[in-house]
């Protein structure tokens, strides 16, 4: 397959055709999540809540995972811009043995230190034992969540976004069979709870790698792996840790930010804890599009940055900043028109529902502005830029939010905490665009000198 489509095809029905496969996977895994959470919050609001205090560490797994993913992606979408197909075959080899690892390592570790983070959210017996009961089963797949991640951003690397979109599909779409199967217990199953949300989960995730080895071995992708390509190199690991490192840190970040959000909610009422996992849950759904684009785009960016196609690079960017601001547009209406409806999917209390619709209303504000910094973000990551994608994040989730949601609290009470991320993202946004013009001024200046 040749990739020279990345920099002749035309621009909007270019970003289109790689970011739509993604957004349709990235629904489809959404709206299992959605669907995993409705099942659990059936069986109760302490089991609900157990999940949203997991969610952060899960969070934390999927973002190691995913961002060095990220790391291998934009290393291989620029070596085969440049036309170095030995290096692509090189990261794409020892970047998928290094996520296998660093899912192993992920599992040991998480498993042996949840009792401890658990200890410090709640002191309910009860939740805590769901929480456990749940991790110590859904956490022993990390090895091949690591591992199937590794190929996804392997095959979008080299345009293959139809087969990345159908294993995600594959394997969300047994998940949703799964969970009320394996919760409640139909027909030879046994009603498992929440420890049969943990292995309807990773089911999923083994039928998705699957997939992805089945269409390695019968398609055969650009990209190769062998034990030729074992041989580590220094610079190759450098750039995968480098973009790896910062988009792993940019994905982890929000499990931060939960963590504290939490205790700061934690001491005006539990329901509000519960509010903020199910934001979280919807959240996923509502920037899923805008995600996709970013996915879409990476690739994008990298290859014709590889390429030396600046002028391209540059309406990319504009062309993904354009649709995510429409996005964004959508969800913040749908934020106001059915927030009972949303949050009803999670819980029957009318008090928590309520505190959700307020939530929702609040929040929602900023989500028009925050494409620049989704879009500014994720097109830095696609020209290698690791370290500025990063800045822009601990802006979003550590350096502004965390010191307005606990100042905005003291005045506000629970509310300061939901106005605290519009605000946020209204600061973070004009950071963004003024990080990422400098970056591109500086990437054109040295185009000019060579």
């Amino acid at each position: 397959m040749e990739q020279t489509f990345m920099k002749e095809k035309k621009i909007l029905p270019l970003v289109i055709s790689m970011s739509l496969p993604m957004v349709i996977s990235m629904a489809v895994n959404s709206l299992y999540n959605i669907i995993d959470s409705y099942f659990v919050a059936r069986m109760s609001e302490d089991a609900m809540t157990a999940l949203a205090l997991v969610f952060p560490v899960q969070n934390l797994i999927n973002a190691i995972a995913i961002g060095f993913g990220i790391g291998m992606n934009a290393c291989i979408a620029f070596y085969l811009g440049a036309g170095d197909e030995k290096q692509a075959n090189q990261t794409a080899t020892q970047g998928t043995l290094l996520s296998f690892l660093h899912g192993a390592l992920l599992a040991a570790i998480c498993m042996a230190g949840m009792p401890f983070f658990l200890k410090n959210f709640s002191s309910d017996q009860k939740i805590t034992e769901l929480a456990l009961l749940y991790t110590n089963r859904a956490f022993l797949f990390s090895p091949v969540i690591a591992l199937g991640l590794s190929f996804e951003k392997m095959f979008q690397a080299v345009g293959q976004m139809k087969v990345s979109m159908f294993s995600m599909m594959c394997g969300c779409i047994v998940n949703i069979l799964l969970d009320p199967v394996m919760i409640f217990g139909i027909g030879f199953f046994p009603a498992m709870g929440i420890a049969g949300a943990a292995y309807a989960t990773g089911i999923g995730q083994c039928v998705t790698l699957i997939v992805y080895l089945a269409f390695y071995a019968v398609c055969r992708p650009p990209v190769k792996l062998g034990r030729a390509y074992m041989k580590f190199d220094r610079s190759i690991l450098k750039k995968m840790y480098t973009v790896g490192i910062s988009a792993t840190l940019n994905l982890a970040l929000p499990s931060l930010l939960i963590s504290v959000l939490n205790g700061l909610l934690a001491a005006f009422s539990g329901k509000y804890v519960l509010v903020l996992g199910v934001y979280y849950k919807l959240q996923t759904f509502i920037y899923l599009t805008a995600n996709g684009i970013i996915q879409g785009i990476r690739p994008l960016v990298g290859y014709n940055f590889g390429a030396g196609e600046h002028g391209r690079v540059k309406k990319i960017y504009k062309t993904a900043l354009t649709m995510n601001i429409g996005i964004m547009m959508l969800g913040m209406l749908l934020s106001w028109l059915i927030p009972e409806k949303l949050i009803g999917l999670f819980t029957n209390s009318a008090e928590t529902v309520e505190i959700g619709i307020t939530a929702l209303h609040i929040i929602s504000l900023g989500f028009v502005i925050s494409a620049v910094s989704i879009t500014c973000s994720g097109a830095l990551e696609g020209l290698g830029k690791g370290y500025p994608s990063l800045f822009i994040s601990l802006l979003r989730y550590t350096a502004v939010i965390m010191p307005a949601a606990y100042l905005f609290s003291r005045f506000a009470g629970a509310d300061g905490v939901w106005y605290a991320f519009c605000f946020t993202e209204f600061i973070s946004a004009g950071f963004s665009f003024f990080i990422y013009k400098k970056e591109t001024t500086v990437n054109h200046r040295h185009l000019n000198m060579s």
